[in-house]
């Protein structure tokens, strides 16, 4: 067994573990649906941490040529998946119990959580490139990275409910965007 092929089991149970915990809040929602009052950026959201978290077990497959590993290295790429997981947790409520369930009070509750995993995910994904590949991303890539960034500050900062929405929707084009242009065949 390759070291890539060791190290990527411990990284798919931590991305796995955030998918299952999305898909385990749409459970919820369904469950829920006569004692909820819904609040689609919530539900967009959720639905781009299931894409982000699938991107990134899809992206990091390019790691399978990287040889020399190191924990650090290690490390940083793990923190990757941790910050996807920690985005997966707080994005939907969690549906236990008989009581009612308000998924805009939810957002705005963590929205400020929320935003804040959405940088430090950026963060640790430009820290990867420089650690793990010793350089940063393809320019196209870091613009993407920037413009996410850039997002989730404002998302973080702004409680407007209107841009909260519009920024939901961008996410939608922007996200889709970044994985039509960089990450529509493995590498």
């Amino acid at each position: 067994m390759d070291a890539f092929s060791y190290l990527s089991v411990l990284l798919s149970i931590i991305l796995g573990l955030a998918i299952t915990q999305v898909l385990k809040g749409f459970r919820g929602l369904m469950q829920s649906r006569a004692r909820l009052r819904m609040y689609w950026p919530t539900v967009v959201w959720s639905i781009l941490v299931l894409v982000i978290a699938v991107q990134s077990w899809w992206a990091m497959f390019d790691l399978r040529h990287h040889e020399d590993w190191t924990f650090f290295a290690f490390s940083v790429v793990l923190a990757q998946t941790i910050v996807v997981y920690l985005l997966a947790a707080l994005v939907l409520p969690d549906f236990f119990g008989e009581t009612g369930f308000d998924l805009r009070a939810h957002y705005y509750d963590h929205q400020r959580w929320f935003f804040a995993l959405l940088i430090a995910l950026i963060v640790v994904s430009l820290a990867k490139s420089r650690i793990v590949y010793h350089q940063w991303p393809h320019p196209l890539d870091l613009g993407f990275h920037l413009v996410f960034a850039v997002t989730g500050i404002a998302c973080a900062l702004v409680r407007n409910p209107r841009f909260h929405e519009a920024m939901a929707a961008i996410g939608v084009f922007s996200i889709g965007t970044y994985i039509a242009l960089l990450f529509t065949h493995l590498t």
